[in-house]
């Protein structure tokens, strides 16, 4: 499975000028954790890094930094980690473990953001996998009962 397929669509961005108290207010009005930190190449959104939450919580609020002036520039995590949207789930998986990471953007065979992929929609695909999974034995069971009526 492909994990674009996975991903979630609606990814909330913003710019590197973008200060901090405006990415928590981006957060809270779009109910998200994290915000990819976007600029615009040949019309295309290209992912630059990542600020979550818990960013602005360690690194501004606890230092008692004043969040109207610091930029998320400041604060993101550079090392950007992206998937290409065609790269298999497992290989994905296993990038993210390497690194650590919870989530990343999913971009397209250009540079270009098409979505955003967390640990928790890798576990809701596993789940289903698994779910279905376990529906072989019981439909195997049915049938071999139906089979032995006859």
């Amino acid at each position: 499975m492909q994990i674009g397929h996975i991903c979630s669509n609606n990814v909330v961005t913003c710019r590197s000028n973008t200060t901090v108290l405006e990415a928590a207010q981006l957060m809270r009005r779009n109910h998200v954790g994290t915000l990819i930190v976007v600029e615009e190449v040949n019309g295309m959104l290209v992912p630059q890094g990542i600020v979550t939450d818990r960013d602005i919580v360690v690194v501004v609020l606890a230092e008692g930094l004043d969040p109207k002036s610091i930029k998320v520039i400041d604060i993101m995590k550079v090392e950007l980690m992206t998937a290409v949207e065609t790269e298999d789930v497992f290989e994905t998986v296993e990038r993210m473990r390497f690194k650590g990471v919870r989530r990343i953007p999913i971009v397209d065979k250009m540079g270009g953001l098409v979505g955003i992929v967390s640990v928790d929609d890798i576990w809701k695909f596993l789940s289903k996998e698994i779910s279905e999974l376990a529906d072989v034995t019981t439909r195997q069971q049915t049938r071999e009962k139906v089979a032995r009526r006859r």
